[in-house]
């Protein structure tokens, strides 16, 4: 398993829980955008810059996960596409994409794109609490502890 990450829009608090998840696992983990971003000093921590553009990133991601990577995603779309592929995608709230929930989420967020573009104000997502951080660590242990334990199972 590879990590990835949307690194465009991936709150600081959320790539530091990565950081400590890819060191503490020795996973590779890979954040992609099209602007620099600080990344710490380690074997298994990269960065790769993608050319300024609409869904370079995400394109970049697509074209590079195999089945099984995990993506860290708040993008809809590119979630649908990491399922679509076999990968795992959660948002930095700690929601796990699915088959089964991807679509109507896609779907939700198309149909929040309507309003918006009919001038209705419909606000903006809330600032990420310490409960949102929580879910998010959580949800990342049990995806990195059940690949841990199949990883196990396949080696004996």
């Amino acid at each position: 398993m590879k990590i990835w990450v949307d690194g465009d829009a991936c709150p600081a608090v959320i790539k530091e829980i990565l950081f400590k998840a890819a060191e503490r696992t020795s996973l590779p983990l890979t954040l992609v955008a099209n602007h620099s971003v600080h990344i710490p000093k380690s074997k298994h921590i990269s960065f790769l810059k993608v050319a300024m553009g609409f869904d370079r990133a995400d394109n970049e991601i697509v074209d590079r996960i195999s089945k099984g990577d995990l993506v860290i995603t708040a993008d809809i779309p590119l979630a649908a596409q990491v399922v679509d592929k076999g990968g795992l995608a959660i948002n930095p709230r700690g929601e796990l994409y699915s088959a089964d929930n991807v679509a109507s989420r896609l779907q939700m967020r198309d149909f929040m794109d309507s309003l918006r573009a009919s001038g209705i104000d419909t606000g903006g997502p809330q600032a990420l609490s310490q409960n949102d951080r929580q879910h998010f660590a959580n949800q990342l242990d049990k995806v990195l502890t059940r690949h841990t334990r199949a990883t196990k199972k396949g080696s004996k």
